[in-house]
C-alpha cells in the first residue's frame, strides 16, 4: 500500500509516498480502508519537526482519515465490514498515521459514522470538533450573542462561523479578499471586515451599534491581538487558539486594565486540553457528526486532491489562499 513519510523535517519536499505492507488488524482493532484524508496545520507542523507532540521518525504526518472498515480483529464488536467510520489521531496514543491506503487503529480509537454522511465531509470534522469547543466549551461569563472571526474562511473560520449561526449568534468574520467575503457570507457570516484596509475594532462597534461582540476568536496572535479588547462587549471574552504571527509584545494585563469598563477577559485554548479526556473529545466529536448527519453543518471543501500530490497539498495550505478545508484522496 502507500503512505506518506517524512524521514528529515522540513518543506513540502520532504514528503514521501512510499510503498510499506499493508497493515493487518490485531485483537480490539481494526482495518480502515481510507477514501479521504483532511489536511490541517499540525500535518505541517509534523512535517516541519516543530510539533510539540511530534511522533518520532520518520513520521506518517497524516491526522484524520475516513473510510469505511476492511477488516476486524479479534474481540472487535459494534463494527461491520464495509462500515463508515472516522478516525482523528486525537483518539490515538501518538499523533499522525493517517496518510496511508489502509490504517489500523484501536475499535475504540474510531467514531462510526451514519450511512447517509459523506466522507469528504467527514473528514473536516476535526475542525469543526475544535470550533464547537471554542465556542461551547471555554465558558464564556456570559453566552455570547455575538461572535468576532478572525481569518473566516479558513478551515476553523468556516467550521466557527457555520457553528455560531447554528447557535443562533451574530457573527462577524474578517477576511482579506472580496472572494473570501463572498465565500464567507455564504458560509452565514452577517457581516465581514476587510482586515487590510479597515479598522476591525472601529468596524465591529459599528457594526454592533457601539455595544462590543461577547467573543472575539484569534488565531493569529502578534502585535494585533490586544487591540481586539476593544472590539469586545461587557463581560467579553477575547480567545486564542494559535498564535501565528507570533506572542503579543504588548503587556496584556495593562491593556485589560484600559478596558475595566467591560470587565474583559483573556482566555487561551488548545485542544491539547482534551487529551486525557477521553469522554469530552468524543462527545464533541459526537455533537458535529451528528450535526453533519442532519445538513446543519455543510463542511466547505477548497480542493480535492489525489494522495500521491500530498507534496502540492501542503503548499496550498501553507500558502494561506484556500478556502474552508484541503483534503486527499486515494
Amino acid at each position: 500500500m502507500r503512505a506518506v513519510l517524512v524521514r528529515q523535517p522540513g518543506g513540502p519536499d520532504a514528503l514521501e509516498v512510499v510503498e510499506l505492507p499493508e497493515p493487518v488488524p490485531g485483537a480490539g482493532q481494526v482495518q480502515i480502508r481510507a477514501e479521504a484524508f483532511g489536511v490541517g496545520q499540525p500535518d505541517v507542523l509534523i512535517r516541519r519537526g516543530v510539533y510539540k507532540w511530534m511522533p518520532p521518525l520518520p513520521a506518517n504526518p497524516g491526522n484524520d482519515v475516513a473510510g469505511r472498515i476492511s477488516a476486524l480483529g479479534s474481540g472487535v464488536e459494534g463494527f461491520s465490514l464495509g462500515q463508515k467510520v472516522l478516525l482523528s489521531a486525537r483518539d490515538l496514543s501518538q499523533r499522525g498515521g493517517c496518510y496511508a491506503d489502509y490504517v489500523v487503529a484501536p475499535a475504540d480509537a474510531v467514531h462510526a459514522l451514519p450511512d447517509n454522511v459523506d466522507l469528504q465531509a467527514a473528514v473536516c470534522l476535526s475542525n469543526y470538533q475544535v470550533a464547537y469547543a471554542l465556542l461551547h466549551e471555554c465558558r464564556h461569563p456570559r453566552a455570547p450573542g455575538s461572535v468576532l472571526v478572525i481569518g473566516a474562511a479558513g478551515g476553523v473560520g468556516t467550521a466557527l462561523v457555520q457553528l455560531a449561526k447554528l447557535a443562533g449568534m451574530t457573527v462577524i468574520g474578517t477576511v482579506s479578499t472580496e472572494e473570501k467575503a463572498a465565500f464567507a457570507k455564504a458560509n452565514g457570516a452577517d457581516h465581514v471586515i476587510f482586515y487590510r484596509s479597515e479598522d476591525v475594532v472601529a468596524r465591529t462597534r459599528e457594526l454592533t451599534d457601539g455595544e462590543g461582540v461577547g467573543v472575539v476568536l484569534d488565531h493569529v496572535c502578534g502585535p494585533e491581538f490586544t487591540t481586539y479588547l476593544g472590539a469586545l462587549g461587557k463581560w467579553g471574552t477575547l480567545l486564542s487558539y494559535n498564535a501565528f504571527a507570533g506572542l503579543p509584545k504588548e503587556n496584556l494585563m495593562a491593556a485589560m486594565r484600559d478596558h475595566l469598563d467591560i470587565c474583559p477577559a483573556i482566555r487561551c485554548f488548545s485542544f491539547h486540553i482534551y487529551d486525557h479526556d477521553r469522554d469530552g473529545r468524543r462527545a464533541l466529536m459526537r455533537s458535529v457528526i451528528e450535526a453533519l448527519s442532519r445538513n446543519s453543518i455543510k463542511p466547505a471543501i477548497s480542493a480535492v486532491l489525489k494522495l500521491d500530490e500530498v507534496r502540492k497539498a501542503h503548499t496550498l495550505l501553507e500558502q494561506g489562499s484556500a478556502l474552508g478545508k484541503i483534503i486527499m484522496i486515494p
